[in-house]
């Protein structure tokens, strides 16, 4: 990852899952960060289920916080549920602290 994919994650790391003490990017809910030449970054993610009560608000708050770091021109969140979503995406760190290793 380069310098600026790293920052994404850094502001990704700061996002929780209202629901899930655990934040978006070791949830797995990320699954990939694109940054063009202009930087403007978009964003491919999950939620936890099609019916999650925060499908509307969790992508505007990452495209809101990403977006208001100074290197970015801007940012779009893309909702995928292809691959859907499993506890098998977490990391190992979030698997541990939610007590599923």
């Amino acid at each position: 990852m380069n310098e600026l994919e790293n920052k994404v994650v850094e502001i990704l790391k700061t996002i929780y899952d209202p629901e899930i003490p655990v934040d978006i990017y070791e949830l797995g809910l990320i699954y990939e960060v694109k940054i063009d030449q202009e930087n403007n970054v978009e964003i491919e993610m999950t939620l936890t289920s099609p019916n999650c009560p925060v499908a509307e608000s969790l992508p505007k708050e990452v495209e809101d916080k990403v977006s208001d770091y100074s290197a970015f021109k801007s940012a779009k969140v893309n909702i995928v549920f292809d691959p859907p979503w499993d506890k098998d995406m977490m990391s190992e760190e979030a698997q541990l602290e939610l007590g599923f290793l």
